[in-house]
């Protein structure tokens, strides 16, 4: 019969089956808690960034009085805008990296018509802080600067100094036509 299994093989269909189910729940006991299989292979983790980085020194030049359009030149436009509070900008900056606990800063702008009236903002760190916040190392361990040192910038090679392009010639018109109305 073409639906049944050569006779050596249907004793051994318990064995097989168990074998299979054993392999089959051994395989998720080899997942460790942070992801990785065995240890060795880990999935990609991509970082989550929103919203708006607010520092320090971009808080420090933003007085009450000023119209909503400076608020909105030094800062960015706000992440929430509600329609039912229109008085009311929130400036909200998450970031989530593996590895890294997630981070999440609140500013709420404030205005009273078009002039602002307050900011409440938690701590908020400076540019240099935000930047070393979110740093990244390398495979190796090293952490990867991201500007270069006085030495470094020293040791680049000056830009190769290029020849202005010749000037076009004038282009003048090609033929000359009679005037328009009779002399």
């Amino acid at each position: 019969m073409p639906g049944r299994l050569p006779s050596r093989l249907r004793i051994h269909r318990p064995a097989l089956w168990a074998a299979g189910l054993t392999i089959a729940l051994g395989g998720c006991s080899a997942i460790s808690p942070d992801g990785s299989l065995l240890g060795l292979v880990t999935p990609y983790r991509i970082d989550i960034v929103q919203g708006n980085v607010v520092t320090k020194e971009q808080l420090a030049m933003v007085r009450p009085g000023m119209s909503r359009v400076q608020v909105r030149d030094l800062l960015g436009s706000p992440l929430l805008t509600d329609p039912f509070h229109a008085d009311r900008w929130d400036y909200v900056f998450t970031i989530a990296r593996p590895g890294t606990a997630p981070q999440r800063r609140d500013v709420i702008v404030l205005f009273e018509g078009d002039h602002l009236k307050k900011i409440d903002a938690p701590e908020l760190p400076s540019e240099r802080e935000f930047v070393a916040s979110i740093s990244r190392t390398s495979a190796s361990g090293k952490k990867v600067e991201l500007e270069l040192t006085p030495e470094q910038m020293a040791a680049l090679p000056a830009p190769p100094k290029t020849a202005a392009p010749p000037p076009e010639p004038a282009m003048g018109p090609l033929r000359t036509y009679p005037p328009l109305e009779p002399n």
